[in-house]
């Protein structure tokens, strides 16, 4: 009897064993793992194509661990950031190419991959509700434009001959222009609020850091007006002439006073 009992103990655990092992390999494989990385390559192209992007970004990063030290290998990081930029995941492009540019600072895809990153940060999203509130970059936290143009500045210092420079430049001066824009944004806030001093402030910030831009002509005017309402008529009356030798006829400043384009009465 115990033979017998041990037997159908022995059986058990065999049994089992069995199980657990038919359990394991059940684990879904993965289909890529016989693919040749040209193959790999092609396969992500076509998901790119297709506008799936997380697929290729998968797949990209596939290829990169699969091709580690070849020219595709980088030629796959680069395009996994653009898929990873294009499914907005901002952060994680952003990453990969830090990745990129500190491990292959003499690749061939150094301009594109700055220029790239420029433009990660450039069309950094305003969020989901930005259509009702209608803002706009000079409304907005500068931190995405500041690193955008930091990026778009070591392209065309470092490659000013290359295809992306002539748009990088384009790009830094709207950006210039926003940044000054903001500085006004955040002065005329301040003027309507009664916070002259901070206005102050703020626009002779935009004067001194963004010379020449178009917002220029209504920091001066705010500027004026907030001297005036803190009693301070010559410093007014420089601010007046400045204003005049730079913008001939110029319009008496603005009134503080705003109607928000949601308000009908």
């Amino acid at each position: 009897m115990l033979n017998i009992r041990l037997s159908v103990l022995a059986l058990t655990l065999i049994g089992f064993t069995v199980t657990v092992l038919s359990g394991c390999s059940s684990t879904p494989s993965d289909p890529t793992a016989a693919w040749a990385p040209e193959k790999i390559y092609r396969e992500a192209r076509d998901e790119s194509s297709a506008g799936a992007w997380d697929r290729a970004a998968m797949l990209f990063e596939k290829l990169e661990g699969r091709a580690a030290g070849t020219p595709l290998a980088q030629q796959a990081q680069i395009e996994k950031a653009y898929a990873q930029y294009r499914a907005s995941e901002k952060i994680q492009a952003i990453a990969t190419l830090d990745r990129f540019l500190k491990l292959h600072p003499a690749s061939p895809g150094v301009d594109y991959a700055l220029y790239l990153k420029g433009l990660v940060n450039f069309n950094d999203n305003l969020g989901l509700f930005s259509f009702i509130t209608r803002q706009d970059l000079s409304e907005r936290d500068q931190k995405a434009a500041k690193d955008s143009f930091e990026s778009f500045k070591e392209l065309i210092t470092r490659f000013p001959d290359s295809k992306y420079s002539p748009d990088a430049r384009q790009r830094m001066t709207y950006i210039v222009n926003s940044l000054a824009a903001y500085e006004v944004h955040v002065a005329r806030f301040y003027y309507s609020k009664g916070a002259y001093v901070a206005a102050v402030n703020r626009t002779q910030l935009a004067i001194t850091d963004y010379p020449g831009v178009p917002a220029i002509k209504e920091a001066l005017e705010i500027l004026a007006m907030s001297y005036g309402a803190l009693g301070m008529e010559e410093l007014r009356a420089d601010t007046l002439r400045v204003l005049e030798k730079n913008f001939p006829n110029s319009m008496t400043p603005p009134s503080s006073k705003t109607t928000a384009w949601w308000k009908f009465w």
